[in-house]
């Protein structure tokens, strides 16, 4: 038998025009109105599957897939009226990969460690995981990455299956398991500027966002956030999570934007706390966001007899700095971000606007009073312009402090600068970031025009940004807030800042809209009939009826919905209606429930427990989290399980500090106190358990061994 192949044609390359982008939909507006009317009322699983068929296309359907568990659909939009910078501008275009993952038929683990980790572990695996991908790099996710035909090395693409489409030769086994590795791999990509996956439940994660600092040369993350909020609305998502581990400036911006916003940057769009490592609470959360802010400056600045420390100059020279008073944290970070925003917005010199008052604190002072200050302040620089040395803020105030109010004498040597002194030379102002402050001193009007450029009464964005780093990372380290009195408040900045860098996870409920004025739209909660100890609860799903529908559609439609949800219900069979007592399958259900709200239905599946690996999201293992924090389940966080009970406990509550290597040999307290039959109460279980980590015991892995990890930063260690 001859085996008929035809060679595939190259394509050709289409004519790019400005009107064929126009047509596409717009990046920075979307969605349209149009699109978020057609999905409300639909849930989820209903509403990808339109969205897809009415935006996308499938970048398989030419040729067979590599992997059947996959199919990829890429969506193009323009980004507003931006061009490319050619010979030939070309509006700019966007594409959003949506990868379909069949988890029953994917090499990959079934279970989700973000699940597991947000509270939804108890949540059965759903069939689908939706994959919202923009890639950073301008070749499409179709291609392989450095990938070529061996005999003619033309690019290979995961669209081919067994044969090269330029030469004709037929792949090997080994290449099809690259295409799998490659395409899995994209998943793990943290270069994204977008990645979000969505189970066909209707909940997910955010993974990934990367904006400017991230990568992205047009889109910001401020536009990419934009695109995927209006995303999950347009497909009646129902919960995200992400987990903030984002930075900016090489700082903890969850930190920083936690103590200038009192919420982290995720909950400009809605998100907010979720769940925190080491038991810690929404209150919990709240106490810290708010002792941080207001914690007032002056707890900093207790000197003394001693000098001053840096943390000290910092604080001072920004308060000196702003036109108005700094009195807490939020206030003196709040003040930085602005100095550094602004130097983005403008090339004027960093005194411009930003640092100009629109205060009336000049009322009480004449042009007189200015002028005689700083002509008093001149005569000070000339004093000591022997061997031209600079004379710094602090010491020049120092000696004017008798002369004025500080809030005129914080005027006056804002605007020293460029003042002609009696001697024909021009007061210069530079910033010396050594001393965290400004020095004068008397330079000859030649000199200083030419060395304008360096010229700076204001400290330039790098070292604005870090000095905000320093202030930051003082926080978290008792040595560098010594001076701050009384303890209790040194104390309480510590733990709050380190409460707040433990809370990572935070979520979004978009409560889609469930009302269709012509279907009757249910909530459907599923029971079993035989319900098993361990037996999952999966979360209600929407049911759309028509309005004439009955008892019987009911039961027909929710088997199929929870069917095509869930993998574990492969044969579920809805028999009953709860709460009704008795009702006949061919009574209307406008009846009974009218046309929203919320059912209970009892079915049975005879062959879960064949598909008992696909039972919840956390696995099939059982095991047990007590940790002296109060923790119950698995958090994220580095943990180990004691040798003798194998409860888990995190590795920082049993003094074990993340930097350090997790002991060979550990046993917990409790187990340690009942093999010595000991009753009293241990003052410091972390000090014991460090010390009882060096008994004689074997170590464990993992909490959850089976569970692949889809983001190191959710890898419990």
């Amino acid at each position: 038998m001859v085996e008929n192949r035809s060679i595939a044609r190259p394509l050709k390359r289409a004519r790019r025009t400005t009107r064929v982008t126009a047509d596409l939909p717009d990046f920075l507006a979307f969605p349209s109105p149009v699109a978020t009317a057609s999905a409300s009322g639909k849930p989820f699983r209903d509403a990808v599957r339109s969205f897809l068929s009415s935006h996308a296309r499938l970048t398989t359907a030419f040729a067979p897939p590599v992997l059947p568990c996959l199919l990829t659909w890429q969506i193009l939009f323009r980004v507003g009226d931006f061009m490319t910078d050619s010979r030939d501008p070309l509006p700019v275009v966007v594409a959003l990969y949506v990868v379909e993952e069949d988890v029953t038929r994917s090499s990959r683990s079934v279970y989700c460690d973000q699940c597991r980790v947000v509270g939804w572990s108890g949540h059965p695996v759903c069939r689908k995981r939706y994959h919202f991908i923009i890639r950073s790099s301008d070749d499409g996710i179709n291609t392989y990455k450095n990938k070529s035909c061996p005999s003619c090395g033309s690019p290979l693409h995961i669209s081919q299956s067994r044969w090269c489409r330029c030469c004709n030769r037929e792949l090997t086994g080994d290449d099809d398991n690259d295409a799998q590795q490659w395409e899995y791999s994209q998943f793990e990509d943290t270069s994204h500027l977008l990645h979000g996956v969505v189970h066909s439940n209707g909940y997910g994660h955010l993974l990934t966002v990367n904006g400017r600092e991230g990568g992205s040369n047009l889109l910001s993350g401020f536009h990419v956030m934009n695109f995927w909020d209006g995303l999950c609305t347009a497909l009646s998502v129902r919960k995200i999570t992400v987990m903030d581990v984002s930075k900016k400036y090489g700082m903890e911006y969850r930190l920083l934007h936690a103590i200038t916003r009192g919420h982290s940057w995720y909950g400009n769009w809605g998100y907010e706390f979720g769940s925190g490592s080491y038991a810690l609470t929404r209150d919990a959360y709240k106490r810290a966001v708010d002792n941080l802010s207001n914690m007032p400056l002056s707890a900093f600045l207790f000197q003394g007899r001693k000098s001053r420390t840096r943390f000290q100059n910092i604080i001072a020279f920004y308060q000196s700095l702003s036109c108005s008073e700094l009195s807490t944290l939020k206030d003196m970070f709040s003040f930085m971000l602005r100095l550094i925003t602004e130097s983005h917005k403008s090339s004027m010199p960093k005194t411009s606007k930003m640092l100009e008052s629109t205060t009336n604190v000049l009322c009480a002072w004449t042009r007189n009073d200015v002028e005689s200050l700083q002509l008093a302040m001149i005569k000070v620089l000339m004093a000591a312009a022997v061997g031209s040395n600079w004379v710094r803020r602090r010491a020049l105030k120092g000696v004017m402090c008798k002369a004025a109010s500080p809030e005129l004498l914080n005027y006056c040597l804002k605007h020293l600068k460029g003042k002609l002194a009696a001697n024909g030379k021009v007061v210069d102002a530079r910033y010396n970031p050594n001393h965290s402050d400004i020095v004068f001193r008397l330079q000859p009007l030649r000199t200083l025009q030419h060395e304008s450029s360096l010229d700076s009464n204001c400290p330039s964005e790098e070292h604005v940004k870090g000095d905000l780093k320093f202030l930051l990372d003082a926080l978290l380290h008792p040595e560098a807030i010594l001076t701050c009195r009384p303890q209790a408040s040194r104390e309480c900045v510590i733990d709050s800042a380190t409460k707040l860098l433990d809370c990572k996870q935070f979520v979004k409920d978009y409560k889609p809209c469930a009302y269709n004025p012509f279907a009757i739209c249910i909530w459907c909660h599923l029971e079993l009939s035989d319900p098993a100890k361990d037996d999952p609860v999966p979360p209600p799903e929407l049911i759309l009826l028509p309005l004439h529908a009955t008892v019987a559609d009911l039961k027909i439609e929710a088997t199929k919905a929870f069917e095509d949800v869930y993998a574990m219900f492969k044969r579920l069979q809805v028999e009953d209606l709860l709460d009704y007592g008795h009702v006949e399958d061919n009574i209307t259900l406008k009846l009974l429930v009218g046309t929203t709200g919320t059912v209970r239905v009892q079915g049975r599946c005879p062959s879960k427990n064949g598909l008992n690996r696909f039972r919840m999201e956390r696995g099939t293992e059982i095991w047990t989290v007590d940790c002296p924090c109060g923790a119950k389940d698995d958090d994220g966080e580095r943990m180990l399980a004691c040798d003798t009970c194998g409860v888990w406990q995190h590795t920082r509550c049993a003094g074990i500090a993340n930097a350090d290597a997790i002991p060979a040999k550990f046993v917990c307290t409790k187990c340690f106190n009942s093999l010595n039959n000991i009753s009293v109460s241990i003052p410091n279980p972390a000090k014991e358990a460090r010390r009882l980590s060096q008994l004689d015991t074997s170590c464990r892995g993992p909490v959850g061994d089976n569970g692949a990890q889809i983001t190191t930063a959710l890898t419990v260690q």
